[in-house]
């Protein structure tokens, strides 16, 4: 793994922490029903994981001699309480697999530091994306 693979793949790692910050907002503002003070709060209390997230890669990106990205990831549109729940779950999903793919990467380039700060942020999206699993198991219709 060269570097500059490396600075693309968390790059793109970056821009899919701003577009998660983005989408758990917007879901916040979106929600609706009788499940809507609990959704939105629920969304509202990953972004400070996912702009934490954010800002380590933005960080990592520059001490390794890159520019981060501004650009946020595309996002699916959306319009029921259940889509925006199975666009989360996918989402932490996705994350979870780029960031076990990342820290081996991380291994590979010997960065050691960075490896064990992607593992603990698998840790972090497999928390998001079990709790999202459970509030969907019983989800209505």
């Amino acid at each position: 793994m060269d570097k500059e693979t490396l600075i693309a793949k968390l790059n793109e790692d970056l821009s899919n922490e701003y577009a998660a910050i983005i989408q758990y907002i917007s879901y916040a503002a979106k929600a609706y029903g009788p499940f809507r003070p609990q959704l939105s709060q629920f969304y509202l209390e990953e972004v400070a994981d996912e702009q934490g997230h954010a800002q380590f890669l933005a960080n990592k990106i520059v001490a390794l001699g890159g520019e981060p990205t501004t650009q946020p990831a595309d996002l699916p549109s959306v319009s029921s309480n259940k889509e925006m729940l199975t666009a989360v779950l996918e989402a932490e999903r996705r994350a979870v697999k780029g960031y076990i793919e990342r820290a081996k990467q991380a291994e590979e380039f010997g960065d050691k530091g960075l490896a064990v700060q992607l593992e603990d942020m698998v840790r972090d999206e497999s928390g998001h994306s079990e709790e999202t699993e459970r509030i969907l198991k019983e989800w209505p219709l």
